[in-house]
């Protein structure tokens, strides 16, 4: 079957940026504090911090971490990735971000829009350093800004869903109810009408701050999925970070198929037990991100601005590992007529 997306590469201009860690959380690298005020001009690579799910969520952090990966083995440099805390505040997530300036790391990326008062204020504090930001715009003339055409990445997967269910209804599950969950909403229920308008699409959010575990509670992600389950719903769909593990649980063990996010899902070593009921992955390439902003700071020319990741740079996608997406009638040919035609423009997807 034809490759529908493999995020494997970004389109030359986009930044990846990276987060250093530092004493606010856990890290899996050398990142020795200094007291020094100033930037330190020591050869540190790329630091990232993670978002509330941290690293394992077999989604959108773990696809940070592996843009960190490439560029430490490309670069031979020191990198260093950061845990988040419970119920940190933007003062803690500020003083992680400059603790790594101060380390000497650069680039310093934040993995996610929670970080974006608190970069911006350290970005303005350590103007040599460049920072980055994945899924938020944040002014500053050393802030590259890596943000993702989601709604087109779930509308392939709303196409992909139509072609499979067979009980007329699908469910999405959002993590957190903020505008950033509504654009995979969007998306994911436009693909759905446009494939087969008499599709129901059920809705759920699990919280509505990511302080209540909507993003890292996976027991949340399957009472949601078992409810839709209940109701009917054949194939689930969740934009819900570390929670998504308990929407792929309860899946799998209903019988019906799941959709992943972010990362391709069905590789996950982690979810493997669940994977011959992941029907495909709606990718985001963060890792390709995360690795292109560090490389242009290492050769010298760092990105800043916002940098937009969408079909048309194979920033975003929709995985095709699982084999038995060719065995359902004409889910393969569907997907790659509305990739076409959303890069073309004949189909413009929805944010909201």
């Amino acid at each position: 079957m034809r490759r529908i997306a493999s995020l494997t590469r970004v389109a030359v201009g986009v930044a990846s940026l990276a987060l250093a860690a530092t004493a606010c959380g856990g890290t899996s690298s050398d990142s020795n504090s200094s007291s020094n005020s100033s930037e330190s001009s020591g050869a540190k690579g790329l630091a990232i911090a993670y978002d509330v799910g941290g690293k394992g969520d077999q989604s959108f952090n773990d696809a940070a971490f592996s843009g960190l990966e490439k560029a430490q083995k490309e670069f031979g440099y020191k990198t260093a990735d950061i845990e988040p805390t419970d119920n940190e505040t933007d003062a803690d997530k500020q003083q992680r971000l400059e603790s790594l300036a101060k380390q000497g790391y650069n680039p310093v990326i934040g993995i996610g829009f929670a970080y974006g008062p608190a970069l911006e204020k350290a970005a303005a504090k350590f103007p040599k350093t460049s920072f980055g930001i994945v899924d938020s715009v944040v002014p500053g003339k050393n802030v590259a800004s890596l943000v993702f055409a989601e709604q087109e990445s779930s509308y392939l997967a709303g196409v992909a869903a139509a072609k499979a269910t067979k009980s007329n209804t699908v469910g999405f599950i959002g993590g957190v109810d903020v505008p950033l969950i509504h654009k995979f909403e969007a998306g994911y229920t436009q693909g759905v009408k446009d494939t087969k308008p008499g599709v129901k699409v059920l809705s759920q959010y699990l919280t509505q701050t990511a302080a209540e575990g909507g993003f890292s509670s996976p027991d949340k992600g399957k009472a949601a999925a078992e409810g839709q389950i209940e109701k009917g719903a054949d194939v689930l769909y969740a934009a819900a970070g570390l929670s998504g593990q308990g929407v792929i649980e309860a899946a799998s063990k209903a019988g019906v198929w799941a959709i992943g996010v972010d990362s391709d899902q069905y590789k996950q070593e982690a979810l493997a037990a669940y994977k011959d009921k992941i029907l495909t992955s709606a990718l985001k390439d963060v890792g390709g991100a995360v690795y292109t902003l560090s490389k242009s700071v290492h050769d010298g020319k760092p990105l800043t601005g916002t940098q937009t990741f969408d079909l048309k740079v194979n920033g975003v996608g929709l995985a095709d590992s699982n084999p038995k997406m060719g065995e359902i009638a004409g889910l393969t040919d569907a997907v790659a007529k509305a990739k076409a035609a959303i890069v073309d423009g004949s189909i413009k997807v929805k944010t909201e």
